[in-house]
């Protein structure tokens, strides 16, 4: 009698009669053999001869679904993990031997055809009925597509491990790229090849927040290497003014603040990075002039502006020389001078060209003329005197 069908849905192999095991035991050889010699028939990725380690695996595999299939049918509690490794590393070896998994599952899929058709033969020559004929049908078709999802399981695990190595390798070129001092060319080649990545004349360094990397990562192109260093965001890229790159770095920019260093050649890669990352310093602590914030930042935009930045505490002082006759002032009416001082530096003292950069009428740029000479007098005549004042009042908004 047929036994009580449990699960019909994921195995339908339990509600098989055990006598049909028995009666497709006596299959599984020339089952196996007909399998083999029609996947090689009309797989053309397979159309080669099932020897090495490719063909032990193609045989096995086989071999193994046929003979557990017929024992889940006789003890359907044994399960299937014992066989799943087989599954698994023909996916992995699909995915090592830089195929798609198309052709194993157009292999899975004949050999559920073949093994089917000779399954049913062998039944109804033994005269099994309609019911359980059926129920083999669908278990024939629900076991393959188990196995089928074995070797998706296994290609992902083995498409991850390929990433994760390339990534691991990737990081640790990113390191040596960055070393002071500069690493070893020869060294830096080698691990270039093992990641897989090619050396450029030129490439630029990257800054941008740590969470936005991957997002940041994804709009560039495949070459620029992506990491992580001292909790920011790096990336390299090469040829960062070759065709198309404006383009994706104006991508990357809408999903955060970038700061791009200098191009420089490999060597200097190090230098690149720490004027990214002075950038974005600078960026985050407003020490840019107004309105030159939107992304991405180019350090070379802002070469008088970073020095500014890093050298604040001297730049600090030089204003507090230099602005001093300012201090006793209401802020508004310090504002209002340290604009003309710079517009009087900018136009050397020309009050129509003054008053046209303040939007105030000629007249009053005289009378604020006539005031600043009042506050800081000698200043605006000695060249250093002017050369100091400047910086300062380029630095004073940065420099509180």
């Amino acid at each position: 009698m047929p036994r009580t069908r449990l699960a019909l849905d994921t195995e339908p192999w339990r509600g098989l009669p055990v006598r049909v095991a028995d009666l497709l035991e006596g299959e599984v050889e020339p089952i196996s053999v007909e399998i083999l010699e029609s996947i090689a028939r009309e797989v053309p990725e397979y159309a080669r001869p099932l020897d090495g380690r490719f063909g032990r695996g193609i045989r096995r595999g086989v071999g193994e679904a046929l003979a557990q299939f017929v024992a889940l049918i006789r003890d359907p509690e044994a399960g299937r993990d014992s066989g799943r490794e087989v599954y698994l590393a023909l996916g992995r070896g699909e995915q090592r031997a830089g195929r798609t998994l198309d052709s194993l599952q157009a292999a899975y899929r004949i050999g559920a055809r073949v093994a089917w058709r000779r399954f049913a033969d062998a039944c109804r020559r033994a005269g099994v009925g309609a019911e359980p004929l059926a129920l083999l049908a669908e278990a024939v078709f629900a076991y393959i597509d188990e196995l089928a999802a074995d070797s998706v399981e296994g290609y992902a695990q083995a498409q991850a491990e390929v990433e994760d190595l390339r990534r691991r390798r990737r990081r640790e070129l990113v390191a040596l790229l960055l070393a002071d001092p500069p690493a070893d060319a020869a060294d830096v080649t080698a691990a270039a090849r093992a990641a897989a990545w090619d050396v450029p004349t030129g490439l630029a360094a990257l800054a941008c927040p740590e969470e936005a990397l991957a997002r940041v990562a994804r709009r560039l192109p495949p070459e620029a290497l992506a990491t992580v260093v001292d909790g920011e965001g790096c990336l390299l890229l090469p040829d960062p003014e070759g065709p198309g790159r404006a383009e994706a770095l104006a991508r990357a920019a809408a999903e955060a603040r970038l700061a791009l260093g200098p191009t420089v050649a490999p060597g200097a890669a190090a230098e690149s990075w720490a004027l990214a990352q002075v950038l974005m310093r600078a960026a985050a602590a407003g020490a840019l002039p107004e309105g030159e914030d939107a992304t991405p930042l180019r350090v070379d935009d802002h070469l008088a502006a970073l020095l500014l930045y890093e050298s604040r505490d001297l730049a600090g002082r030089i204003a507090a020389r230099r602005l001093a006759p300012l201090a006793d002032l209401t802020p508004k009416a310090r504002a209002r001078m340290r604009e003309t001082a710079l517009a009087h530096l900018r136009h050397d003292g020309n009050a129509v060209a003054m008053a046209a950069e303040m939007h105030v009428h000629p007249q009053t740029a005289r009378y604020r003329i006539a005031r600043l000479r009042e506050l800081l007098g000698d200043q605006l005549d000695d060249p250093d005197a002017r050369f100091e004042l400047e910086l300062a009042l380029r630095a004073e908004p940065r420099t509180g």
